[in-house]
């Protein structure tokens, strides 16, 4: 398996090949279209200036003439009527030369050879050291035409040229490549440092180390990552917590469960202990039943995108339905209950609402002592606002931050009979976000509790199926 920075390499160099091979085509095209017409003109113009100083001076010697024009950066053959040919100048590469064209000019044709020779890259002709790539027209030499076939000796002309512009293509490849492999490895290098990071997060270490201080793409990206490092650890040691408190939980009320029963098998127990024993069996069965019901509660509430169902109710019709479903506990303590509810409608989940005030209320129950007082009130401004509110014990200010974690409890160093799962909380705070309301807590210890509560009057029906 290639790695990513094998993969960048190779990429770019085809790049650079690919781009190279397009600049050759497109400088085809160029030459095809604007320079080759112009070059062999050229040429031609070139040729017909030799043969009219030649014919000016008609004594001189055609080789002797032919050489010294030669010597100016030209190659040159000539073709006498016997078809006898001549060189003159550097030689040619390619001698081939159809017999039917050198006719063709002894009969007093022109040859066009740049424009007759074909190619599969046209620009090629250009630098082409053939006799066939050349201009031919007929010169009297002493009553007898020649053949001259002429061309510009370019190695001569621009040798030093070509061989400079040869070295820079050449170097400029070369350092091209070697500034790709470096410049890669300093992309790749990040990605591999997240490579390692994924695989210790993969192994459960979540302590890592980012170079956040780069201000591009690739820091943001070392940014995110060590924060959802940050993020997954949390979340881990939430995970831990969670399976110990639930074991904790669990663990608690059935040893309870096996010890009583056990006694009560065995016959060590009294009839009037037996009767206590099966109470606290009962007691803890239910605390058991009570914790299961709030964790499918939570775990359902989890899957956010199938939980809400909204419907339009009575709010104050709902929270007396709440009191009358707990009345017989804060009848039970001789609670005073006052309530302030106007008649509000509003447009949500109403079984998860529901289930609000029914933990808040009991709440407020449990930690109230007898004689105390709850208040309910209902305010509506632009969302409603409930307040429930309690004379109790209260909650001491170290740990009213942490009310709503899952499994904590405020009450540790109390008795027993009071104390809960540590989940009422949880999920009444997870239906209020589910709703996108609020909630808050306001408490002292030994003077009360209030927890407001708001949400909006109608649920948006982007945030529900």
């Amino acid at each position: 398996m290639r790695s990513l920075y094998i993969r960048i390499v190779v990429t770019f160099v085809l790049i650079s090949l690919v781009s190279g091979v397009l600049a050759l085509l497109l400088a085809n095209v160029y030459y095809v279209q604007k320079l080759i017409n112009y070059n062999e003109q050229k040429i031609l113009n070139i040729g017909n200036e030799v043969k009219t100083l030649y014919e000016k001076t008609p004594d001189l010697d055609l080789g002797q003439y032919l050489s010294h024009i030669a010597n100016m950066g030209f190659q040159i053959y000539t073709v006498d009527d016997q078809m006898q040919g001549s060189f003159y100048g550097s030689p040619f590469k390619n001698k081939q030369m159809a017999a039917e064209q050198i006719r063709h000019v002894l009969g007093g044709g022109i040859y066009k050879g740049i424009l007759e020779e074909r190619h599969l890259l046209m620009v090629n002709g250009l630098f082409e050291n053939s006799i066939q790539n050349s201009i031919g027209l007929p010169i009297m030499a002493k009553g007898n035409t020649h053949a001259v076939f002429i061309r510009p000796n370019l190695e001569q002309q621009f040798g030093e040229v070509r061989t400079l512009l040869a070295i820079l293509l050449v170097f400029s490849f070369l350092f091209n490549i070697v500034f790709i492999v470096i410049s890669t490895r300093y992309i790749v290098k990040p990605i591999q440092t997240l490579t390692q990071a994924t695989q210790q997060i993969v192994s459960g270490s979540y302590d890592i180390e980012m170079d956040v201080s780069r201000h591009d793409e690739i820091g943001n990206l070392a940014r995110y990552f060590a924060q959802m490092a940050q993020t997954l650890k949390q979340l881990d040691d939430m995970r831990q917590e969670f399976v110990a408190n639930v074991s904790h939980e669990i663990q608690s009320p059935l040893a309870s469960i096996q010890g009583f029963s056990q006694a009560i098998l065995e016959q060590k127990a009294t009839p009037e202990e037996a009767r206590r024993y099966l109470r606290i069996i009962e007691e803890e069965s239910r605390r058991l039943s009570s914790m299961s019901k709030k964790l499918l509660t939570l775990a359902a509430l989890d899957k956010e995108k199938t939980v809400v169902k909204p419907t339009t109710f009575r709010l104050d019709e709902q929270i007396r339905q709440a009191l009358i479903m707990t009345e017989w506990q804060w009848a039970e303590k001789q609670l005073v209950v006052e309530l302030d509810l106007s008649e509000v409608v509003i447009t949500a989940d109403s079984g998860l609402i529901y289930q609000v005030w029914l933990n808040l209320i009991t709440n407020s129950i449990k930690f109230s002592l007898p004689g105390d007082t709850i208040r309910i009130g209902i305010a509506v401004e632009h969302d409603i606002t409930v307040k429930i509110s309690d004379t109790g014990i209260g909650i001491s200010e170290d740990e009213l931050p942490h009310i709503s974690e899952r499994f904590y409890k405020a009450d540790k160093a109390r008795n027993r009979a009071r104390s809960g799962s540590g989940l009422g909380l949880s999920i009444v705070k997870k239906i209020v976000d589910l709703h996108h309301g609020s909630i808050q807590l306001q408490s002292r210890l030994g003077e009360g509790t209030t927890v407001i509560v708001k949400l909006p009057r109608m649920l948006d029906s982007k945030y529900h199926n």
